[in-house]
């Protein structure tokens, strides 16, 4: 039973290749005739003629409404535009108006290599600075609004820091903790910018990346995205 239908379902797609084979390009050749794509669209020539050779051999013998109905009988859906495979076929078109029944959607039609090159800008004048970095969507560093609750270690260093000052200034357990306040948590001292492939200076705040990024840096850059009102 499951072979039959196996059968019947793939006597109704028929499968395609390339128009041409993929090939190696130079780097010499970028940009030139050479590396442009030639295919712009899948062939409807079947590379495999013998697919589905038992459908058409009971369609053949029943005629098309016995076999349609026997389709219909055995099958889950037997019209199914995707036939239930994950990754649709280049020539799976799917209509996408009510009105006009000619207008279709192909599938990686058109197809990327036959596209226009990506963009990839290095700033973008859209975020009111042309020198950000359109690809630095960090929101730690500017985030003041959590900067005092969400940081155990930056919880109330404000009453803290009044504790401290009303202490006895020459007794030495508080001159020690002035100092480790002042300090500040060092359990974030980022990596200098080594990261494993070598020196990098790529950020000089070291806020662009996790491995380096610091307390002191954060500090900083809260303190300078502060509200003033």
């Amino acid at each position: 039973m499951l072979r039959a239908t196996l059968v019947l379902r793939n006597s109704n797609f028929i499968k395609h290749t390339a128009e041409v084979t993929a090939k190696a390009v130079s780097r010499a050749d970028l940009d030139t005739p050479a590396a442009k794509p030639t295919a712009t669209a899948a062939p409807e020539e079947t590379m495999m003629p013998w697919n589905g050779w038992f459908g058409s051999f009971l369609k053949d013998k029943l005629g098309d409404e016995k076999y349609e109905k026997v389709r219909e009988l055995i099958l889950y859906r037997p019209n199914d535009y995707t036939g239930f495979e994950q990754l649709p076929r280049p020539n799976t078109k799917l209509p996408i108006s009510e009105k006009d029944p000619t207008l279709m959607h192909k599938f990686r039609h058109p197809s990327p290599g036959s596209q226009p090159p990506v963009e990839m800008r290095e700033t973008d004048a859209s975020f009111g600075n042309a020198g950000d970095d359109p690809y630095d969507v960090t929101y730690y560093k500017r985030d003041t609004g959590r900067r005092y609750t969400s940081d155990p270690t930056s919880l109330h260093r404000d009453l803290e820091k009044i504790k401290l000052e009303l202490l006895p200034e020459d007794d030495p357990r508080v001159k020690e903790a002035l100092e480790e306040f002042e300090k500040g948590p060092g359990s974030s001292p980022g990596n200098k910018g080594v990261f494993a492939t070598g020196k990098s200076d790529f950020d000089p705040s070291g806020l662009r990346a996790t491995m380096s990024t610091n307390w002191e840096a954060t500090e900083a850059s809260l303190d300078a995205n502060m509200p003033d009102h």
